[in-house]
């Protein structure tokens, strides 16, 4: 524990901690002696979350509620962290709630989120990773979706911000991983989060709240495969079912799978 703390600590930063996967990570952080700032738009429940994760731990957990879509999300990140050695980078924000066509919304819909999912992990990496590199030693993890490996109906600024995460913590794993500084891009598919339940509920497909989510990953999967890969990079795929899908997808021609996914109504990927 001491020696994942003494290389990802003394904080770590995590962007969409409120619930799901980003709540989970950051107990992971905190069980390994890394104190966790938390990054979501809900105040009360991210208090809830550090709250829990303080009496858990005993490590320092905060809670900043801050709209990560707003273009003075970056400015906010770097003043509430002022003081702070951050030394892991988890950036789990960004799903679609929508799953809506391109022109049902107006474009600055489509803006937020390359606001979001693209500007911000980008700026956010430059500012946090040239420090870690200055240290020779940190962590970043950005999570992206198996909706970014191929172009698909009624999620076209999410697939097209997901390639770009992927692409981009393979670049950054390129230059930084003789450099102290583990970089892991978490390709996610199907999750079972409060998040993806309340988007097949809102397309007409309900699940219970007592049983799991068929063919989905579970939050702790997800948990286990970030840090048993975290200082190996640069990417993994999670769930046997995205581990086998990618490869077949990536041996079609580009047309062949997008019409693949036209076929199947696109693959929503979830991420929070």
């Amino acid at each position: 524990m001491s020696e994942f703390a003494e290389r990802y600590g003394p904080w770590a930063l995590i962007a969409g901690a409120s619930d799901g996967v980003g709540a989970a990570y950051a107990r992971a952080m905190a069980e390994r002696g890394v104190n966790v700032l938390l990054l979501a738009r809900r105040l009360g429940v991210l208090d809830e979350v550090a709250e829990g994760i303080r009496a858990e731990t005993g490590v320092e957990a905060r809670g900043v509620a801050i709209d990560l879509a707003e273009p003075e999300a970056f400015d906010r990140i770097v003043a509430v962290t002022d003081g702070l050695e951050v030394g892991m980078v988890m950036y789990n924000a960004g799903g679609d709630p929508n799953y809506q066509p391109f022109l049902a919304n107006d474009v600055d819909v489509a803006l937020a989120m390359v606001q979001r999912n693209a500007t911000l992990p980008l700026r956010l990496c430059h500012h946090f990773g040239g420090r870690m590199v200055a240290r020779g030693r940190g962590g970043i993890v950005l999570v992206s979706s198996g909706a970014g490996l191929v172009g698909a109906p009624n999620m076209v600024a999410y697939a097209s911000t997901k390639a770009f995460d992927t692409v981009l913590a393979e670049s950054l794993w390129a230059e930084w991983h003789d450099l102290g500084v583990d970089v892991l891009g978490l390709v996610l598919g199907m999750t079972d989060t409060p998040a993806i339940r309340t988007l097949l509920a809102d397309r007409g497909v309900p699940a219970p709240d007592d049983q799991p989510l068929e063919g989905a990953s579970t939050v702790d999967e997800v948990i286990d495969d970030a840090l048993a890969n975290l200082a190996d990079g640069p990417t993994w795929f999670v769930g046997e079912q995205l581990r086998s899908s990618a490869p077949l997808l990536g041996g079609m021609s580009r047309s062949d799978a997008v019409r693949l996914m036209i076929e199947h109504g696109g693959l929503p990927g979830e991420d929070r």
